[in-house]
């Protein structure tokens, strides 16, 4: 008989508590005033090993400062993340370092997201240089590797970015995050800027490349469609705090939280009827509304 191992058994990601609160000053005809802004509301979740957890909420409800937060990229005031085990919020500066050759994320804007003065080529070899690898025959060779993996050519390697259309940019920023080989990738809004046929492209890229590469992905996103079509689970996000946690399937099929209902039922469906059907069907009074999976 195997017996399963902690590693086996943990979740890849572990975040407890985690709050931000921004503040800011004004100042009125009299007083000066400072003014608080409380974008993350004691936030809990896991993502497991390979699987797709979907962060889903409307702008400013939190998404993307919790993934800044749990990458260290901005310090959360209260909380605890945890990766692989290991507590990221007591490492220092340069075991954070490290640490992010693990941990990586995609951005939102293929535009503004890659350096026009590089070419592709070089953009991907980048996070090669800064981790230390100082062979440059074999940084080529993995930018190159990498970049025919996410359906670019060698001979495009030479010219810069700005060459690219919306969708070419983010395969390119997508190499340039797996050159690593990180375990977990922060995708925040990936395809939000592309055309829905790219968009699609790009989403069986990643599907591809999970089931290639074993990668755990922290999904940000705020089209429900897209979210029901990558992620394995979906935690929906409001006002900083997650109101419901759900198998993907479950959360389109009964929704509990009455702030899901809601984005259910704002989502577009091409199909009328379907539209109509969804619309009555999540019309109809919860039998329990206790969030999932909270």
């Amino acid at each position: 008989m195997t017996i399963a191992t902690d590693d086996a058994v943990r979740p890849l990601l572990e975040v407890r508590g985690l709050s931000k609160t921004y503040r800011s000053k004004s100042v009125g005809s009299r007083l000066r005033r400072s003014r608080e802004f409380k974008a993350l509301q004691d936030v809990s979740f896991d993502v497991k090993r390979g699987e797709t957890l979907g962060l889903v909420g409307e702008s400013g409800s939190g998404k993307s400062t919790a993934a800044s937060c749990i990458l260290r990229l901005i310090e959360p005031d209260s909380g605890s993340v945890h990766f692989d085990g290991v507590d990221v919020r007591s490492l220092s500066k340069a075991e954070m370092r490290r640490l992010r050759s693990r941990m990586q994320i995609v951005f939102q804007d293929p535009y503004g997201s890659l350096d026009p003065r590089f070419s592709v080529r070089e953009l991907v070899e980048e996070p090669l240089l800064v981790h230390g690898v100082r062979d440059e025959r074999v940084r080529r060779e993995r930018a190159l590797q990498m970049l025919e993996r996410v359906g670019l050519s060698a001979s495009q390697a030479e010219r810069n970015a700005h060459a690219f259309s919306g969708g070419q940019r983010q395969r390119i920023a997508i190499a340039r995050a797996l050159v690593l080989n990180p375990e977990l990738v922060v995708l925040d809004e990936p395809v939000t800027a592309l055309d829905v046929s790219v968009q699609a492209q790009v989403l069986n890229l990643l599907t591809e490349l999970q089931k290639e590469l074993n990668l755990t992905y922290l999904f940000i996103v705020h089209d429900l469609a897209v979210a029901q079509y990558l992620c394995h689970r979906i935690a929906v996000m409001n006002r900083g705090k997650i109101v419901e946690i759900a198998p993907s399937k479950e959360l389109f099929d009964n929704p509990l939280h009455p702030y899901t209902v809601s984005l259910l039922m704002a989502a577009p469906v091409p199909d009328p009827d379907v539209m109509a059907a969804r619309r009555a069907a999540l019309a109809t009074p919860q039998a329990n509304a206790t969030p999932n999976g909270l």
